[in-house]
């Protein structure tokens, strides 16, 4: 079946409340881990991870850290409207954005819309000892098509020069924990929620394969031989939402932002494009940047910009050719990542900085990731999508295992090992 056409209720599962993890264990590496090889399924704790990893490869880790994403205002009349940051938009970038100081805009999901029909909302607070005005005001003319027309641009001004944007959210943003865990916010979730390796500002969901980890664990990856690199993917509200479309042609992927250091894409080309992929946004990373490698074959002189990985790119061309999933024009891994090496150089960059769209499901071969460290995801979602391309179909024997074997599923839950 062409991949377009997959019926995404042949992706789904009966998932009790009472296996969804609704806080995590303690210590984080006491996990369970599911360990697939080869069709074979057996299951270990995490901390037992590095016994797992094949011998002098690449272990692959994003190190994005989540924001205090969700505002909370409350108008005159008494409704209570929540602003939910997705997206940096004056200035774009992530790092200038959270040092922006009067003044920035972002482009945001707004709840209880219908009560914020006109003028700005206001919140006064405490900042380092002084009071802040803080206002938001909506652009009602301005709807981010890339999200499906969810986004609205959304204008913040404060009147102390002095405070930063990244100030203003430690004061009054709130951690944006799933949906599924159907609680309130706690103290202990700005620690749990985020990884222990987490640097870079701006993800509003957690790359929550990572959550296990701990020091220790990364220590023994370390002395095990297994060399580890990092990289950014921005997480957005994108990976939570479900698919409602019969088919997934009708899904639209957010964009997610990207960040890959040069030294980065020269040890994956050492290690012959072969890597392995600590969680679902780690593989669309690696797996875009072959995307944005066979770009830069036709067009070396590309913008930042034209790097861009659409949806659907990994299986029609632009002109609406089918690709079977597999080698573009027989453009291998290595040959994509030298070029995106080469272009670097040629505009005198540390980083690569694109964005993504993709999607990856059955139908799709994977060009860079070789094991997937994963936990265990929503019934009809694109991340089992992934999962289901990655085993080749045999994700249903994964899943069963789990459900009759006391794992614990979505964000907080258990983790797994799969080696194809």
């Amino acid at each position: 079946m062409e991949t377009k056409h997959i019926h995404i209720s042949d992706y789904n599962y009966d998932l009790p409340d009472s296996r969804i993890a609704k806080f995590p264990v303690s210590p984080r590496d006491t996990s369970k881990l599911l360990v697939y090889r080869h069709g074979e399924i057996s299951d270990d704790i995490f901390y037992n991870l590095p016994k797992y990893l094949p011998q002098k490869s690449l272990m692959v880790f994003n190190n994005t850290k989540v924001i205090q994403a969700r505002m909370h205002f409350r108008k005159e009349t008494g409704a209570l409207i929540e602003v939910f940051l997705m997206e940096p938009a004056a200035p774009t970038d992530y790092e200038l954005m959270f040092q922006t100081r009067g003044e920035c805009s972002w482009l945001c999901m707004v709840g209880n819309l219908k009560k914020w029909k006109e003028g700005s909302l206001v919140r006064n607070f405490d900042v380092a000892g002084s009071t802040i005005n803080f206002k938001a005001t909506m652009r009602r003319d301005i709807i981010d098509a890339k999200s499906g027309g969810t986004n609205y641009w959304v204008d913040f001004a404060w009147d102390n020069p002095l405070v930063s944007f990244a100030e203003i959210l430690d004061a009054v943003g709130e951690l944006p924990i799933p949906p599924y865990l159907n609680r309130e916010t706690q103290d202990s979730d700005k620690t749990t929620y985020q990884t222990v390796y987490s640097k870079i500002k701006g993800s509003v969901a957690a790359p929550t394969a990572g959550l296990h980890f701990t020091d220790k664990v990364l220590a023994a990856i370390d002395a095990a031989g297994v060399r580890r690199e990092e990289l950014t993917l921005h997480v957005g509200a994108g990976t939570l939402k479900p698919v409602k479309s019969e088919e997934i042609d009708g899904h639209t992927m957010h964009t997610e932002y990207v960040c890959v250091r040069r030294d980065t894409l020269q040890t994956l080309l050492d290690y012959d494009c072969c890597a392995i992929a600590v969680g679902t946004t780690s593989v669309r990373t690696l797996e875009s940047l072959y995307y944005m490698g066979v770009k830069l074959e036709a067009n070396p002189d590309a913008a930042e910009e034209d790097l861009h990985v659409c949806q659907w790119e990994p299986y029609e061309k632009a002109d609406g050719t089918p690709v079977d999933g597999n080698l573009i024009d027989g453009i291998t891994p290595q040959k994509a990542i030298s070029n995106i090496i080469a272009w670097l150089d040629k505009n005198n960059l540390k980083t690569l900085h694109s964005s993504t769209q993709i999607i990856i499901a059955p139908g799709y071969e994977y060009k860079i990731v070789k094991v997937l460290v994963t936990n265990f995801h929503q019934p009809q979602s694109t991340l089992l999508l992934l999962v289901s391309a990655f085993l080749k179909g045999d994700w249903r024997n994964v899943y069963d295992y789990a459900l009759s074997h006391d794992f614990r599923f979505l964000s907080y839950g258990d983790s797994s090992i799969l080696i194809p």
